[in-house]
Protein backbone atom coordinates (compact mmCIF):
# COMPACT_ATOMS: atom_id res chain seq x y z
CA UNK A 1 0.00 0.00 0.00
CA UNK A 2 1.49 3.78 -0.96
CA UNK A 3 0.15 5.38 2.08
CA UNK A 4 -0.27 3.87 5.60
CA UNK A 5 -2.90 6.17 6.24
CA UNK A 6 -3.87 9.59 6.81
CA UNK A 7 -6.78 11.85 8.19
CA UNK A 8 -7.94 15.00 6.54
CA UNK A 9 -10.10 17.58 8.00
CA UNK A 10 -13.14 18.44 5.61
CA UNK A 11 -16.43 20.57 6.03
CA UNK A 12 -18.93 18.56 4.81
CA UNK A 13 -19.08 14.81 4.20
CA UNK A 14 -21.77 14.89 1.23
CA UNK A 15 -19.51 16.88 -1.02
CA UNK A 16 -16.24 15.11 0.39
CA UNK A 17 -17.66 11.51 -0.42
CA UNK A 18 -19.00 12.73 -3.89
CA UNK A 19 -15.97 14.17 -4.93
CA UNK A 20 -13.66 11.38 -3.58
CA UNK A 21 -15.68 8.66 -5.20
CA UNK A 22 -15.05 10.29 -8.78
CA UNK A 23 -11.70 11.39 -8.11
CA UNK A 24 -9.85 8.16 -6.93
CA UNK A 25 -11.46 5.47 -9.03
CA UNK A 26 -9.25 5.95 -11.98
CA UNK A 27 -6.34 4.98 -9.22
CA UNK A 28 -8.27 2.12 -7.89
CA UNK A 29 -9.50 3.57 -4.58
CA UNK A 30 -13.52 3.13 -2.77
CA UNK A 31 -15.56 4.50 -0.15
CA UNK A 32 -14.39 1.23 2.41
CA UNK A 33 -16.09 2.49 5.33
CA UNK A 34 -18.75 5.52 5.48
CA UNK A 35 -19.54 6.62 9.30
CA UNK A 36 -21.38 9.79 8.56
CA UNK A 37 -22.22 12.13 9.71
CA UNK A 38 -18.57 12.08 11.45
CA UNK A 39 -15.92 10.07 9.35
CA UNK A 40 -15.37 8.48 5.85
CA UNK A 41 -12.58 5.96 5.07
CA UNK A 42 -11.28 5.64 1.59
CA UNK A 43 -8.69 2.44 0.31
CA UNK A 44 -8.18 -0.17 -1.94
CA UNK A 45 -9.72 -3.39 0.15
CA UNK A 46 -12.14 -4.97 2.04
CA UNK A 47 -12.39 -1.94 4.65
CA UNK A 48 -10.55 -4.18 7.26
CA UNK A 49 -7.94 -2.48 9.40
CA UNK A 50 -5.28 -2.75 6.74
CA UNK A 51 -7.37 -1.50 4.05
CA UNK A 52 -8.43 2.30 5.09
CA UNK A 53 -5.44 3.88 5.01
CA UNK A 54 -7.19 7.40 4.18
CA UNK A 55 -9.71 8.68 6.64
CA UNK A 56 -11.98 12.07 6.10
CA UNK A 57 -13.05 13.56 9.45
CA UNK A 58 -15.65 16.69 9.12
CA UNK A 59 -14.64 19.68 11.43
CA UNK A 60 -15.28 23.21 11.23
CA UNK A 61 -13.89 25.82 9.86
CA UNK A 62 -11.01 26.93 9.31
CA UNK A 63 -9.56 23.95 7.21
CA UNK A 64 -5.73 22.95 7.85
CA UNK A 65 -4.89 22.24 4.22
CA UNK A 66 -2.39 19.26 3.31
CA UNK A 67 -0.94 17.83 0.20
CA UNK A 68 -1.23 14.11 -0.40
CA UNK A 69 -0.20 12.31 -3.27
CA UNK A 70 -1.27 8.86 -4.69
CA UNK A 71 0.81 6.69 -6.62
CA UNK A 72 -0.38 6.20 -10.16
CA UNK A 73 0.71 2.75 -12.08
CA UNK A 74 0.62 4.44 -15.51
CA UNK A 75 1.05 7.91 -17.01
CA UNK A 76 -2.64 7.06 -18.64
CA UNK A 77 -3.85 6.62 -14.70
CA UNK A 78 -2.38 10.12 -13.57
CA UNK A 79 -4.09 11.37 -16.59
CA UNK A 80 -7.62 9.54 -15.98
CA UNK A 81 -7.27 10.74 -12.20
CA UNK A 82 -6.65 14.53 -12.91
CA UNK A 83 -9.53 14.43 -15.59
CA UNK A 84 -11.90 12.56 -12.87
CA UNK A 85 -11.11 14.93 -9.92
CA UNK A 86 -11.76 17.96 -12.44
CA UNK A 87 -14.75 16.74 -13.50
CA UNK A 88 -16.08 15.86 -9.54
CA UNK A 89 -15.45 19.86 -8.73
CA UNK A 90 -11.82 19.90 -8.44
CA UNK A 91 -9.35 22.50 -9.18
CA UNK A 92 -6.41 21.99 -11.80
CA UNK A 93 -3.45 22.83 -9.96
CA UNK A 94 -1.35 21.67 -12.70
CA UNK A 95 -2.17 19.24 -16.07
CA UNK A 96 -0.58 15.73 -16.33
CA UNK A 97 3.06 15.89 -16.98
CA UNK A 98 6.47 15.83 -16.45
CA UNK A 99 7.90 17.29 -13.54
CA UNK A 100 11.50 18.71 -11.94
CA UNK A 101 11.51 15.90 -8.86
CA UNK A 102 13.70 13.72 -9.98
CA UNK A 103 13.51 11.32 -12.71
CA UNK A 104 10.55 9.51 -15.09
CA UNK A 105 8.49 11.58 -12.50
CA UNK A 106 5.06 12.28 -14.10
CA UNK A 107 2.22 13.70 -11.68
CA UNK A 108 -0.88 15.74 -12.05
CA UNK A 109 -2.46 18.01 -9.40
CA UNK A 110 -5.85 19.07 -8.15
CA UNK A 111 -6.92 20.84 -5.74
CA UNK A 112 -9.86 18.88 -3.75
CA UNK A 113 -13.05 21.42 -2.61
CA UNK A 114 -11.65 21.77 0.66
CA UNK A 115 -8.36 23.45 -0.60
CA UNK A 116 -6.23 20.26 -0.38
CA UNK A 117 -3.75 19.76 -2.98
CA UNK A 118 -3.94 16.26 -4.20
CA UNK A 119 -1.66 14.14 -6.81
CA UNK A 120 -1.09 11.31 -8.74
CA UNK A 121 2.42 10.81 -9.67
CA UNK A 122 3.96 7.85 -11.85
CA UNK A 123 7.72 7.20 -11.44
CA UNK A 124 8.07 4.30 -13.95
CA UNK A 125 9.38 6.31 -16.93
Amino acid sequence: MPIDHAKLPVSDLAITRSFYLAALAPLGWRLVTDAAPAVLHFGTGDGGEDHEPIAFERVGAPIARCHIAFLATSREQVGSFHAAAVAAGGSDNGPPGERPYGPRYYAAFVIDPDGHNLEAVYKGG
